[in-house]
């Protein structure tokens, strides 16, 4: 794609304008680069947000920095905080399209006390108790991070917790197996509910067979949060340009040389935060390193009183379910129900109807009182998943100033602040203080059981997906 030269790009005293519309077919696996100067995707959270904030405008001519961050959502903004904050150093931020434009803007909104997408029983399985152990503390940690940054910014909070629902009665005993480990193991308050439980006390999911609920979890206005970190990280004397993606990249005597539209950005080190969004050939560090996958969201008109009755919403906590092609969901603070899941396989797919259908049919499912409601809003967005299903805050050469996070599976909205804080320790020289598995070790390529996934093999990636992805409907409906 031709570049569009940056003193096309309108200013409106506010934000960098959009030059090009939303691509609604984008694929990291297709696209050499996500584009620049795209406007938004159509999200609930960008159309309630408010007008974004003032940015810096995009890279105009050759720029000598400390340290440049490629991606400006949640992880990059974060990074940008902490850096300027806990160590004195003020980030240049790149950005292809506006700002927050990924996946930062296209989740649910759901923070939870996760990292990754294996549970804590998995984490012992892969690195012993030890660990595990450790790696809990990291993630209440991170937690406890991001309630502090969230503190002054009006991005709507919900907190309460999350509540994790089975689907079916037989996901019932994997549940109070977990809870079990949480509780006795892991010292964190994980309840059991039964089904009469869930229905009158939380909500009347008609799918519920059960629940556990885990203590930490809050739901946020995503839009607002990303507006709210970009105004932090410039008072705190970050530069963030939008519309100045990174089209070449070149190390020589330790400088890399950033090639953006409107000029090169010659940094001493970088870090890369670009998430589900992340090109193939951004850097060879990175390539077949992610899966990004895509998730489809919708939000329904605000429901009236006889409906929340209908439904019995008495909570609006973060939930999820216990299918594989998990489904998350809410009652948002407006009245509004939201509601996504596992989406097309393809970015050229993805636009396609049947998607917002199948999730219309699984909020009908659920609730049958919201059979047929009006949606206002529906979009989808990349979420990166690694190959082994954890996040990485990593160095990946120790002779090059090069850093990542990166892999979140679709836990970001939390663990992206505390990221942000262990990558700005990694920029800032402190790095080597971080000895869990998740600093230590790079994103892995695919092992041979994952091949048919990997970005390695895409003609057989998509068609293994697509296997998959019939494999777990069948374990999450049929089996």
């Amino acid at each position: 794609m031709q570049a569009v030269a940056s003193q096309t790009l309108l200013r409106t005293g506010h934000a960098t304008e959009p030059v090009r519309p939303y691509d609604p077919a984008y694929d990291p696996l297709v696209s050499p680069n996500p584009g620049q100067g795209r406007d938004y995707a159509p999200t609930y959270w960008i159309g309630t947000a408010g007008a974004p904030p003032e940015d810096d405008g995009p890279i105009t001519h050759d720029v000598d920095v400390d340290v440049a961050l490629i991606g400006s959502g949640f992880t990059g903004l974060c990074t940008a905080i902490h850096l300027a904050r806990d160590h004195g150093i003020k980030a240049t931020v790149l950005e292809a399209n506006r700002v927050s434009w990924g996946c930062s803007t296209r989740n649910g909104g759901q923070a939870q006390c996760a990292s990754g997408r294996l549970k804590r029983s998995q984490w012992i399985e892969r690195w012993g108790r030890d660990t595990a152990l450790r790696l809990h503390e990291e993630v209440c940690a991170g937690m406890q991070t991001f309630k502090e940054l969230i503190a002054d910014i009006p991005c709507d909070p919900q907190p309460g917790g999350h509540l994790y629902i089975a689907h079916r009665a037989k996901a019932m005993p994997a549940l109070e197996k977990e809870a079990r480990l949480l509780r006795e193991v892991f010292k964190y308050d994980a309840r059991i509910l039964d089904a009469d439980t869930v229905r009158r006390e939380y909500v009347d999911d008609r799918e519920a067979a059960g629940a556990m609920h885990e203590p930490e979890g809050i739901g946020i206005h995503a839009g607002k949060l990303a507006f709210g970190y970009l105004r932090k990280a410039r008072a705190l004397g970050a530069t963030v340009h939008p519309s100045s993606p990174v089209l070449g990249w070149e190390t020589r005597g330790g400088v890399h040389y950033l090639r953006t539209p409107g000029g090169v950005v010659r940094a001493r080190a970088v870090g890369v935060c670009t998430g589900g969004y992340t090109s193939q050939g951004l850097h060879p560090q990175l390539r077949n390193r992610l899966l990004p996958i895509l998730s489809n969201s919708i939000v329904t008109r605000p429901l009236t009183p006889q409906e929340i009755e209908a439904c019995n919403f008495r909570t609006h906590q973060v939930i999820t379910d216990t299918r594989v092609l998990r489904h998350y969901y809410r009652l948002m603070p407006d009245g509004r129900v939201q509601i996504g899941s596992r989406s097309a396989i393809t970015g050229r797919d993805a636009p396609q109807e049947k998607y917002r259908a199948f999730l219309e049919r699984d909020l009908a499912r659920k609730f049958p009182a919201l059979a047929g409601i009006r949606i206002d809003y529906s979009w989808w967005g990349w979420v990166d998943v690694s190959h082994d299903m954890m996040p990485r805050i990593h160095q990946p050469q120790p002779a090059e100033s090069i850093y990542y996070a990166l892999g979140y599976g679709g836990n970001g909205v939390m663990y992206s602040a505390q990221a942000g804080k262990r990558l700005a320790q990694w920029i800032a020289g402190r790095g080597r203080e971080l000895d869990l598995p998740i600093f230590t070790s790079k994103l892995p390529f695919p092992n041979v059981r994952e091949l048919v996934e990997s970005q390695a093999f895409a003609p057989f990636r998509r068609l293994g997906q697509r296997v998959l992805y019939r494999w777990y409907h069948l374990q999450d409906e049929v089996l």
